[in-house]
């Protein structure tokens, strides 16, 4: 079992720049990759990142690629979100996941855990 913990969201101008972070709980955090998906309102949630149990590989979708970059420290079960050149379509609630099975995967069925959410809101 494993519980997330997102924080770091909050308002900002566009062309700013925030950081995510989730803390896990648990022994087995550096084992499961991660991902960060975001919902809008009136939107399905989507996938945005994610990273593999060491870190060694990531991924990204193409709206926030170049802009965005996930990391992780494991020493510190935490997962990062470094988010830069935010534009107003970024707003969106953000959720950070957890895969027991280590895939870093696109799709939130790939996930097994998720936090509670932090709202990023970008202002024009």
């Amino acid at each position: 079992q494993v519980q997330l913990v997102e924080s770091g969201g909050g308002l900002v101008q566009a062309g700013g720049s925030l950081r995510l972070s989730c803390a896990a709980s648990g022994r087995t955090f550096s084992s499961y990759a991660m991902g960060w998906f975001r919902q809008a309102p009136g939107k399905e949630r989507e996938f945005v990142a994610a990273i593999s149990w060491s870190g060694g590989s990531t991924y990204y979708a193409d709206s926030v690629k170049g802009r965005f970059t996930i990391s992780r420290d494991n020493a510190k079960n935490t997962v990062y979100l470094q988010m830069n050149s935010l534009k107003p379509e970024d707003t969106a609630v953000y959720y950070c996941a957890a895969s027991g099975v280590g895939v870093a995967g696109h799709f939130s069925y790939e996930y097994d855990y998720w936090g509670q959410g932090t709202q990023v809101t970008v202002s024009s």
